[in-house]
């Protein structure tokens, strides 16, 4: 992904929020305090949400006929009413999703001097620190990020895949190839779903964009004043969500002008539509905004997975989507373009979708 030249960004002080946390508990740097409008109601009242759905996907995988048709049913209302919804029975081992969640906390656990190795540079999107950091004025998240380029290869950046804790890089090579499949997989169903042929995705596709990124977000004394993660919506395709176990619950979509916090289900995957699948289906599945909050005593790990289309491909709604009665919505763009646009802006609700829309 071409970043910004980096000698062009100036981004000031960026404070690092697990050495704040350590030495100054009960400080909230001006950079992180969010203006009235975006700070976020922590009401203990309000309730999570039971409603998102749920989607089986042992019986989309192994059902028989009439499971599967009710599970594709189910899966399509979830994207076209939610564009969020958990996995259960995903497949993956879930020894693998512990070792996966064990190496980014050993990572983040890592003293400050060591994780500085894998800095990352004002402009891009990979390494440690704070993606999407454009300005010396911007309001920073109360998080840290660790991201990394997966597939294809040229995305990479050898540099930047650490040594230390030792397993790290080969358990991020498995976790990442078993989500790929699962990526697949759903795209295909979501496809039947939406009355197209199963492989329309995957041929149109090419060779697909996958990244990974580890979230920390930790406790912060004035939850009420920050935020763990801009609000935003993802460029990517799909975008899997883990949670670290015995976390806190941080993560809210925007349904229907209001902040509904989502508690995991043990062991389920979160998945969410992207920008790019919104412009595919012309806007019948929507990519949703959503953000991170923080707590004031627990800590929160996210390990999060985007799945997009090659660089290398044109954009634009599918034919068998556009009528008198559904017009074209977005333009045709080229995919490498919107993804370069979109690392270099600041996250800021589906601002940068304007990019595709006509």
């Amino acid at each position: 992904m071409a970043p910004i030249p980096i000698s062009s960004i100036k981004v000031g002080h960026i404070d690092d929020v697990q050495e704040l946390r350590k030495t100054k508990p009960t400080i909230i740097p001006d950079r992180f305090v969010r203006d009235m409008a975006e700070r976020p109601t922590l009401a203990p009242a309000m309730p999570c949400s039971s409603d998102i759905p749920t989607i089986n996907f042992s019986k989309l995988s192994k059902g028989s006929k009439d499971e599967l048709e009710s599970e594709i049913s189910q899966l399509a209302a979830a994207c076209e009413n939610w564009g969020f919804f958990q996995v259960i029975n995903h497949g993956i081992d879930l020894s693998l999703l512990e070792s996966i969640e064990k190496v980014a906390k050993d990572f983040f656990m890592l003293p400050l001097e060591e994780k500085k190795k894998y800095a990352m540079a004002p402009g891009t999107v990979q390494g440690y620190g704070q993606a999407f950091v454009l300005s010396e004025d911007q309001k920073l998240d109360w998080c840290n990020m660790f991201a990394l380029g997966v597939e294809p290869n040229f995305i990479r950046n050898p540099m930047l895949w650490p040594t230390e804790p030792e397993k790290f890089s080969g358990t991020v090579e498995v976790y990442s190839k078993e989500v790929r499949k699962l990526c697949q997989n759903l795209l295909k169903y979501i496809a039947i779903g939406l009355g197209l042929k199963g492989d329309v995705f995957e041929k149109m596709f090419g060779e697909t964009v996958q990244a990974i990124r580890m979230n920390y977000y930790p406790p912060c004394s004035r939850p009420d004043l920050v935020l763990g993660l801009s609000p935003h919506s993802d460029g990517s395709a799909l975008t899997v969500l883990q949670q670290g176990k015995d976390t806190s619950v941080g993560l809210q979509i925007l349904k229907e002008d209001r902040w509904v916090p989502v508690k995991p289900i043990p062991n389920a995957l979160i998945i969410n539509i992207g920008d790019t699948t919104e412009v595919l289906t012309n806007g019948k599945y929507k990519s949703v905004e959503h953000r991170a909050v923080t707590h004031k005593e627990k800590d929160r790990l996210s390990i999060v997975t985007f799945y997009a289309p090659s660089y290398e491909i044109e954009l634009g709604p599918m034919e068998e989507l556009v009528d008198e009665n559904n017009p074209c919505k977005y333009r045709r763009y080229n995919h490498g373009e919107y993804s370069k646009h979109y690392v270099t802006n600041k996250l800021q609700g589906k601002k940068t979708l304007e990019f595709a829309k006509i």
